[in-house]
């Protein structure tokens, strides 16, 4: 009985929602994130970040380790340099949760990226190669990976504003989609 009661005491609240909450406002383009986003940023971009540096160092053993020869050493340089500035310059900027140094530890991983990813490359292009190239491209696809998502990080975060394109009117064609199409059917 009791809870019949305060069931039918529920069902008579009927929620206020105001037509203007209902309808989005446009985002505004601010460089400066709320604190709880800016740690999200910094736990899942520094996650990235030091993870990259184990996939670069991890790349280059596995490849050494095919074709151990100090010869075939020379894949440490570009992993070993890649892993020490991802990991003591990077790493820390991206984890600190200042939004200036955030932002700059994340350009310096996109750059990172992309100059591991031309080493990568240049491997996979040599005419000769110690060690299968296999793992080489997996490595050129984990840069790929890296780059797309701290690119991404700088440009959705608001760290980095892209430019508009001014609007272009676009003419209208009328496609016949039933604008004469009587509905009234004798009403």
């Amino acid at each position: 009985m009791a809870l019949a009661q305060s069931v039918s005491a529920f069902s008579t609240i009927k929620p206020v929602v105001a037509r203007s909450s209902l309808v989005s406002s446009p985002v505004s383009s601010s460089t400066s994130l709320n604190v709880a986003d800016l740690d999200t940023v910094a736990l899942v971009a520094g996650q990235e970040n030091y993870g990259f540096a184990v996939v670069a160092l991890g790349e280059a053993l596995w490849s050494f380790g095919q074709a151990p020869s100090f010869s075939n050493a020379k894949v440490f340089i570009p992993a070993v340099i890649a892993a020490g500035v991802l990991g003591a310059v990077s790493g820390p900027m991206i984890t600190s949760g200042d939004s200036s140094s955030v932002a700059l530890g994340l350009e310096i991983a996109t750059g990172v990226t992309v100059l591991l990813g031309a080493s990568y490359l240049a491997r996979l292009l040599a005419p000769f190669s110690p060690s299968p190239k296999e793992i080489t491209f997996l490595g050129l696809f984990f840069a790929v990976a890296g780059f797309i998502a701290f690119s991404q990080n700088l440009v959705v975060d608001g760290f980095v504003t892209l430019p508009n394109l001014p609007s272009i009117p676009l003419p209208q064609i009328p496609l016949g989609l039933g604008e004469d199409i009587d509905t009234s059917y004798g009403l």
